[in-house]
């Protein structure tokens, strides 16, 4: 099992009193499955997504990756196992304007100074039809390819899991479908454990599984 949630539940303190978000989330996801999860907004479906990678702790309840309960890590710890093993693509791609295309796919490589950063860099930005604009600036780029730019980030360190926070919410409706095509394809390729997180009944019936986050709990959905 890549990934595991037993009973995780999440509360904010507010002026207001005790918020409850996720109340008993139980979930898990192997290797080269693809789970959506689906909920109307203000259902927690980013709260639980920010669980899942690691940026925030739940207010009980375990989260594990690849059998490590990332609780249990220090902060500098949960970094290095999070650049390793887990990426996250963004609805807003998050590329680093002053670098190219290539420098931000290379970047999280360098960053763990890996040797081969640039070439392995490269061999992604191909995977994803866009060697011919490695030199590019991000404001050079159209939305469709920042997104496959950021894509080819998140899988060049070949993370065990991958998360996806609406990936395709910024793009119009045919560019985004040619990007999570292509994101399926590299995820089931290289056996990658995804969980995609969207409101798109048409994109997480892609999925190999779906369930939808009601009341702060996930169900099932045929």
């Amino acid at each position: 099992m890549i990934l595991r949630a037993i009973a995780v539940e999440k509360e904010f303190e507010t002026a207001a009193g005790v918020i409850p978000v996720l109340r008993g989330v139980d979930l898990g996801v192997e290797s080269g499955e693809s789970l959506a999860i689906l909920g109307a907004s203000g259902s927690g479906k980013s709260t639980l997504l920010s669980l899942l990678a690691g940026l925030d702790v739940p207010t009980r309840g375990r989260i594990e990756v690849e059998g490590q309960d990332l609780a249990h890590l220090a902060e500098r710890e949960l970094a290095a196992f999070r650049a390793r093993r887990l990426s996250i693509v963004f609805q807003q791609f998050h590329l680093l304007g002053s670098l190219s295309a290539l420098e931000n796919v290379a970047l999280p490589l360098e960053l763990q100074r890996a040797p081969d950063a640039e070439q392995r860099a490269r061999e992604a930005l191909a995977q994803v039809g866009l060697l011919e604009r490695a030199e590019h600036l991000p404001s050079r780029l159209s939305g469709g390819e920042c997104q496959r730019v950021a894509i080819a980030r998140a899988l060049v360190v070949e993370p065990a899991l991958l998360l996806a926070d609406e990936p395709s919410g910024s793009l119009d409706e045919r560019t985004g479908a040619g990007v999570m095509q292509l994101l399926f394809s590299l995820v089931e390729r290289r056996r990658t454990a995804l969980v995609l997180v969207t409101h798109s009944e048409l994109l997480s019936a892609a999925c190999s599984r779906r369930e939808r986050l009601v009341a702060g709990r996930l169900e099932p959905v045929g």
